[in-house]
């Protein structure tokens, strides 16, 4: 938790690192040198992100970021810590994976998320659905 009053979050940094990277993986002849280097995505070369998705993306964090710092400023460092430590402990699932309608309403509280009406609260597909491979589900879980 970085304390900043930041309430939009602040522009994306530019990615001169890409370009750097890519010009050091080039050979003598100006080409990828694969072997050293290993294969090159192409897709990540291309992909650029726009900054108003950047600002998107990290929207929840930044609001989050002021409420907590807000919250130490008015009530004192505890306050962040607790609610920290809360949610710490209510993300802890050890139920099992694969059954359906899995859903952290404490999680949801604590977040703020339970006001809230969103697309995947109401329209969830068939790819939301349970899986119907139980086993595979517990062993790339537990990391068998």
């Amino acid at each position: 938790m970085d304390p900043s009053f930041r309430i939009v979050p602040g522009p994306a940094p530019k990615s001169t690192n890409d370009a750097k990277a890519t010009k050091a993986t080039l050979n003598s002849f100006g080409l990828h040198d694969t072997l050293t280097h290993g294969t090159r995505s192409i897709a990540h070369d291309v992909q650029a992100t726009s900054a108003l998705q950047a600002r998107l993306e990290s929207w929840e964090e930044t609001q989050d970021n002021l409420k907590l710092t807000m919250a130490r400023n008015v009530q004192g460092l505890h306050a962040p810590m607790r609610i920290l430590m809360e949610r710490k402990i209510v993300g802890f699932n050890p139920h099992m994976p694969a059954f359906p309608n899995q859903s952290n309403l404490a999680m949801d509280i604590l977040m703020g998320r339970d006001e809230t009406l969103e697309p995947a609260d109401f329209c969830g597909g068939p790819e939301a659905g349970p899986s119907m491979n139980i086993h595979a589900e517990m062993e790339r879980v537990r990391g068998i």
